[in-house]
């Protein structure tokens, strides 16, 4: 039971760093463009040679 005087006040902690993170997030415009990131893969050109991971 004394757990739980140490698990409530953490949670609402965790709560409250959650929704911060989420209002910096929409304030910084992250979920402005949701749709282009998701499309960038199909954009690549498959004629270009694939080079070694060694060399540049």
């Amino acid at each position: 039971m004394n757990v739980l005087l140490a698990l409530i006040p953490l949670s609402i902690l965790m709560l409250i760093l959650g929704g911060v993170a989420f209002f910096w997030a929409v304030d910084h415009d992250q979920f402005d463009d949701m749709e282009t990131p998701s499309l960038l893969p199909l954009l690549d050109d498959p004629d270009t040679p694939l080079q070694p991971a060694g060399k540049p």
